[in-house]
């Protein structure tokens, strides 16, 4: 029997600041961006939780199908994709779901996501790790109901996409986008390229949307959520 989950936090946190989502007993509350000297200050992270989620909005990734990941190699898979700095830290946490090993690096000048996870504990007092923000992406988009599924993070001129058909990923990347309409833009491309219509698809969002935003997505999408 799959454990229940009484309380959950799932935080976001960007170079500007952190976003979370408090679950409990089948409802759900969301908090807006919030900056980062809010930590110490924020009554739900002095509390512990069955499960705490943290992502990192960190463009520094890239996956690899698993028969073909050598872990020591890890470093140079990487730096092939990204652009690294010395003392950059990388590390990969698998992807079974779609038979891949996600290589990432936290190293993008940032230590809040750290402070979070040290403060915000689960129920035995440990801290949860803090993956990328598409580890989160790929696995929240198994929550999507249409044949077609695609979900997005944009935040701090960065726009986090994945698209699936089925239990079959097509993409899964990071975009340099400076703002809103240009990771629009790149959201039409990388649909235009895989065939998909906007039309009949509904996006889905891993984070709040502005009105004016989720307006302008209504415009082309057939539907816009947040999950």
């Amino acid at each position: 029997m799959d454990q229940i989950i009484e309380s959950r936090i799932s935080i976001q946190v960007s170079l500007s600041g952190f976003f979370f989502k408090l679950e409990k007993d089948g409802d759900y509350r969301l908090s807006g961006w919030l900056s980062g000297d809010r930590i110490f200050t924020t009554p739900e992270f002095q509390k512990r939780y069955d499960e705490v989620c943290i992502s990192l909005l960190t463009h520094k990734f890239t996956l690899v199908p698993e028969q073909y990941f050598v872990k020591e190699d890890a470093v140079e898979i990487l730096s092939g994709v990204v652009s690294l700095r010395d003392g950059d830290i990388v590390s990969y946490v698998p992807v079974p779901q779609f038979g891949a090993v996600l290589v990432y690096s936290n190293s993008i000048g940032e230590s809040l996501s750290k402070a979070i996870s040290q403060i915000v504990l689960n129920m035995s007092g440990e801290c949860s790790p803090v993956l990328p923000e598409i580890y989160y992406i790929l696995r929240d988009i198994a929550f999507c109901k249409e044949y077609n599924k695609i979900m997005a993070t944009y935040k701090d001129g960065y726009l986090h996409l994945a698209i699936a058909q089925g239990n079959n990923l097509l993409l899964a990347n990071s975009f340099k986008a400076i703002d809103f309409t240009t990771a629009e833009y790149f959201i039409f491309y990388a649909m235009n390229s895989l065939q998909l219509n906007p039309e009949v698809s509904t996006i889905s969002w891993r984070m709040p949307l502005s009105l004016e935003e989720e307006m302008s997505l209504y415009r082309y999408f057939k539907a816009v959520e947040t999950l």
